[in-house]
């Protein structure tokens, strides 16, 4: 089975990692192609050392630009892969770019396209995560859905359930396989924190960082909120850049108890993480992982695509306003939340789910090609309305799947 494997910014690279793994225990060794969305140091090639991911077989190189350049730059340089390689799956990961201009290159070649993270939906179309999230899932064979809420928004776009999986988090396979040598991390000792003294700030979203007012309103809350415990804040380049081209730079630089550092690798980030008393961030996967890691969350949104976060793990929704973000932390602080209950299957096995699947479909499609009554996930199972575990496989897709390399359920 010929697989390509598509990531392409930092997001991306935690969700791959599990799935190349699991495809080489299955004797399926994936071309794996990085699009340069992300390209640097800190925002790429460190992650491919921590998380144990092989060297891209193809880097297409497209590094920044704006939303139609870099969309477009990418399909342009993905099609000659795909006309090349000719794989049986084209597998796309989260909300970027690259994962929707992967998918609409391939959908057009009429190459199967498998979305990992599918259904997720903020129903906010400003963003531009919620776009590609809904033309990624539009044209994709297989949805693998991370929670819920995701089966229930395929259903509602009129997905048929035949196309659906739901697979658990693979975000969280990375989490719990690296938590214990995240644990070996110096980075709170290197900037002198304390476990449970700290807040730690992420900010990359361009509703909060492109806007000026946005921006400065944040940063107002950040500055109340360091008079009670110091802050720690991974910069993300765009962030920095429009606190220097918005005149707020040196305000940043000037609160005492805020420690700027560069973006950091997982394994730092994850250590610092774990050890905060609570994350403020606009990232959607740092609300699923605190959710695991039972840190308090206040998210700099209004709104979220992940809201088993909210109703099963540490998430607030904060706003975007000074005065929303204080109230939130004031909340948070008064009556901070616990994890309340594990995510169903967030369990550190989706991507071996997804790979049995894979393999299962593509069983499936042969048998169908060479006359044989269809057989499978496709046609045989939909998602019940329980959606509890994993849904389709016929015993000799299964039985396929265990003699290639013993992926687990």
């Amino acid at each position: 089975m010929r697989v390509v494997c598509v990531c392409g910014a930092r997001p991306n690279f935690m969700k791959v990692a599990p799935l190349v793994d699991a495809l080489h225990h299955a004797d399926i060794h994936p071309t794996l192609v990085h699009t340069g969305q992300h390209y640097d140091e800190h925002m790429s090639r460190c992650f491919f050392e921590e998380l144990g991911i092989p060297r891209p077989d193809i880097n297409l190189g497209v590094g920044s630009g704006s939303h139609a350049v870099q969309t477009a730059e990418v399909m342009r340089r993905f099609e000659p892969v795909c006309l090349e390689t000719r794989p049986d799956w084209v597998v796309v990961v989260g909300d970027v770019n690259s994962t929707m201009a992967c998918a609409l290159v391939a959908a057009k070649l009429n190459i199967p396209v498998a979305h990992v993270e599918a259904g997720l939906r903020s129903f906010d179309r400003t963003m531009p995560e919620e776009i590609n999230r809904i033309v990624a899932d539009s044209i994709s064979d297989l949805l693998f859905v991370s929670e819920p809420s995701g089966v229930e928004n395929l259903r509602r776009e009129g997905i048929p359930d035949e196309r659906i999986r739901f697979v658990g988090n693979v975000m969280i396979d990375t989490l719990l396989r690296h938590r214990e040598a995240a644990e070996q991390s110096a980075i709170r000792e290197r900037l002198g924190l304390e476990p449970r003294g700290y807040v730690a700030v992420t900010l990359h979203r361009p509703s909060n960082v492109d806007d000026p007012t946005a921006l400065g309103s944040i940063l107002n809350a950040l500055e109340n909120i360091s008079a009670e415990l110091p802050i720690v804040f991974p910069l993300h380049p765009r962030t920095a850049a429009n606190f220097k081209r918005f005149g707020l730079g040196a305000r940043l630089a000037g609160l005492p108890r805020l420690i700027r550092t560069e973006p950091l690798g997982y394994l730092d980030f994850l250590s610092l993480m774990a050890g905060a008393a609570a994350m403020l961030t606009d990232s959607g996967g740092i609300q699923e992982e605190t959710t695991i890691l039972g840190v308090p969350c206040l998210t700099l949104r209004d709104n979220t695509e992940r809201p088993i976060t909210l109703t099963s793990g540490t998430n607030r929704l904060a706003g975007t306003r000074a005065e929303t973000i204080l109230a939130a932390w004031a909340d948070m602080r008064a009556n901070p939340l616990s994890a309340r209950m594990m995510p169903e299957l967030w369990d550190g096995r989706a991507a071996q789910r997804i790979v049995r699947e894979l393999m299962a479909c593509r069983q499936a499609r042969t048998a169908t090609s060479r006359g044989a009554p269809r057989m499978g996930p496709v046609a045989e199972r939909s998602v019940p309305p329980t959606m509890t575990g994993v849904h389709g496989g016929s015993p000799d897709a299964m039985a396929a799947v265990v003699a290639a390399g013993g992926v687990e359920s």
